[in-house]
């Protein structure tokens, strides 16, 4: 029976990863880290069988004692903690010889955001597209100044440090939206902040010119490369790639940010949320008030091919679109507010 530790169970991308792989192999033998009890419970009530530690990411002795025992580990938690990605290479190194461990770390394409960084541009439209097969050694490579890039780091180098025991891949995720089937945080962040942000203003935005691009997922298709990943290291590895190449992108295309700053506004305004479906422009330090990396998250470009994932797992996405999704995140970002009721208590006056 394969032997899963798990990290960040209820979070956003963990707990739907967590909903994907638990339904699809109730057979595995689960583990997860959980900060307090009250967390514990939410996965309780939603998966009896799985084992319950508890402490933090700065837990380390314990992160390291359950990742020696695992045989595979899914860290979806913070993606910029060193100490706590530290510990699992080193819990995972200490198998026995001839046993494999296998550390499947999420990142995101905050890194591909470079470019703009060290310009300092803000709503400019890049050309510029990151592929995470051809192109596999520039994105494993970026400067130290990339946003992840140091854990990054740490996890693409475990394999050659511990050769022949610790297999690692990194899911590097964009933006994400669609409802979470994990036991607790079910919201995302880009679009929703946007929607809560122009909600509570009255009115759109965008970030100067608002022309710059990102790619989107939907949260269900990312537990399905997860899922995919965990499948492979099951068999030993099978068909995906591990160590210094195991980089994978997660995607369904580009959208312009200002195309769905435009969208949401114009939701809100049919919804009679706000007064106008016109657009302020405004600078990127107002976007950092709003929320934070909000200026880094709706102006700056990061564009990525995932091809990896789609040649080597068969991986392909399926979820709407996050124009599709936009009225439903408006109506809840508006419930969440208190500008709305949801059905029920509609109905119940």
């Amino acid at each position: 029976m394969p032997k899963l530790f798990v990290t960040g169970a209820t979070g956003y991308i963990g707990g739907d990863a967590l909903y994907a792989i638990a339904h699809a192999h109730p057979d595995y033998s689960i583990t997860a880290l959980v900060r307090n009890s009250e967390k514990g419970a939410k996965v309780a009530s939603q998966y009896a069988s799985i084992r319950l530690v508890y402490g933090d990411l700065d837990s380390t002795d314990l992160i390291t004692e359950e990742a020696s025992k695992a045989d595979i580990v899914c860290h979806w938690a913070n993606a910029n903690h060193r100490a706590a990605a530290t510990a699992i290479i080193a819990g995972l190194a200490k198998k026995p010889a001839g046993e494999k461990g296998f550390f499947i770390h999420t990142s995101g394409t905050g890194i591909l955001m470079i470019g703009d960084i060290e310009k300092g541009t803000y709503g400019i439209r890049s050309e510029k597209v990151f592929d995470d097969w051809d192109g596999i050694k520039e994105i494993t490579s970026f400067p130290d100044a990339a946003p992840h890039r140091n854990v990054d780091k740490i996890v693409l180098a475990a394999g050659e440090q511990h050769p022949g025991k610790v297999f690692t891949a990194i899911v590097c995720s964009p933006t994400i939206y669609g409802p979470g089937r994990g036991p607790d945080n079910q919201r995302s962040h880009q679009a929703y902040e946007m929607s809560r942000v122009t909600l509570e203003r009255g009115k759109g935005f965008q970030i100067e010119g608002g022309q710059n691009l990102w790619t989107q997922v939907h949260v269900h298709d990312l537990s399905n490369a997860f899922l995919r990943l965990v499948e492979e290291a099951v068999k030993g590895g099978g068909a995906a790639t591990w160590g210094a190449e195991g980089y994978y992108f997660t995607e369904s295309g580009d959208f312009v940010w200002g195309d769905v700053a435009a969208a949401i506004a114009k939701d809100a305004y049919k919804k009679k949320l706000i007064k106008s479906e016109e657009l302020d422009s405004i600078s990127p330090k107002e976007g950092e008030s709003f929320s934070p990396h909000g200026s880094a998250i709706w102006g700056q470009n990061s564009r990525g091919r995932a091809v990896r994932a789609r040649k080597l797992l068969g991986w392909e996405p399926k979820g709407k679109s996050l124009f599709d999704l936009i009225p439903s995140i408006v109506d809840g970002e508006a419930r969440k507010l208190g500008l709305t009721t949801a059905h029920a208590a509609q109905a119940t006056g």
